[in-house]
């Protein structure tokens, strides 16, 4: 008896399936292309390319506009989208990287979001020592002091930065923050000593979201008693390493956020 036939697997569903994927893909280089713009992108011929463009069309993907002829992304990419943000949980995705930091740096770490022009603490794990930094759950001040809220404040836009530079306290000082606030956005995080708590070493750096918008900030405290400097370079790694990756997560190419850039650089911390 001959042996069974095995049937050769199908590829050409699953190559039409890339190729639409690639076409949709070529829209976050630029909002609304025409044929040629878009061949240029994803390399298929005009024929396999207008097919595609219809079906995608047809189901509500891509539309078509203008004289000539432009083509940009239709309302049910927008709705995948909205489902794909509406599901985003911070303090779920966070999570699992401020428990290995924590474990790692066996001292306090918080996961601070930014609520209108505010910083709120949404998740503290506490250090298991006695002699331990806290700040609980909830606002944790002017963001203008700490690591946390420097770290955040550095990467706002013009407008929202010059509204809350209005607001500074009058123990601040404008100028030494806004030096500090330079050196943030070149490292893409900050270490403070008691600015907050005496005696306390602070370490941050800023998550962003899908919009490269700064959203919030991974921040560990320990006692400076307990603090070396072997700790403090493996330990800010460890927060990019962790903001740059919740990024990530968010919707942000961690490649494109001061975050990102600063793994490189504090690699080479010891």
């Amino acid at each position: 008896m001959p042996p069974k036939r095995v049937p050769k697997p199908q590829t050409g569903n699953v190559r039409a399936v890339e190729r639409a994927i690639e076409i949709l893909e070529a829209f976050s280089k630029k909002s609304s292309m025409s044929v040629l713009e878009i061949q240029k992108i994803v390399g298929l011929s005009r024929p396999t390319l207008y097919r595609i463009l219809e079906t995608l069309a047809s189901k509500g993907f891509i539309r078509a506009h203008g004289t000539p002829q432009r083509f940009s992304l239709d309302y049910a990419a927008g709705k995948l989208a909205q489902s794909w943000l509406s599901g985003l949980d911070v303090v779920t995705a966070a999570r699992p990287m401020l428990e290995q930091l924590h474990e790692d740096s066996q001292e306090t770490v918080f996961l601070v979001m930014l609520r209108h022009q505010q910083s709120v603490c949404i998740l503290e794990l506490p250090s298991p020592h006695v002699l331990a930094i806290s700040r609980g759950i909830g606002p944790t001040g002017h963001l203008s002091r700490g690591a946390s809220g420097k770290a955040k404040l550095a990467f706002m836009d013009e407008e929202t930065l010059g509204a809350i530079l209005k607001t500074l306290p009058k123990d601040i000082d404008k100028q030494r923050l806004l030096a500090d606030l330079a050196d943030i956005r070149r490292d893409g995080f900050r270490i403070s000593r008691g600015e907050i708590f005496t005696g306390a070493v602070a370490i941050a750096a800023p998550y962003f979201d899908h919009t490269r918008s700064v959203a919030g900030s991974l921040a560990v405290a320990a006692p400076e008693a307990r603090v070396t400097d072997d700790w403090m370079a493996r330990i800010t790694k460890r927060i990019v390493r962790g903001t740059a990756e919740l990024s990530a997560i968010l919707g942000c190419n961690p490649s494109a956020t001061p975050v990102g850039r600063a793994m490189s650089r504090t690699s080479a911390l010891r």
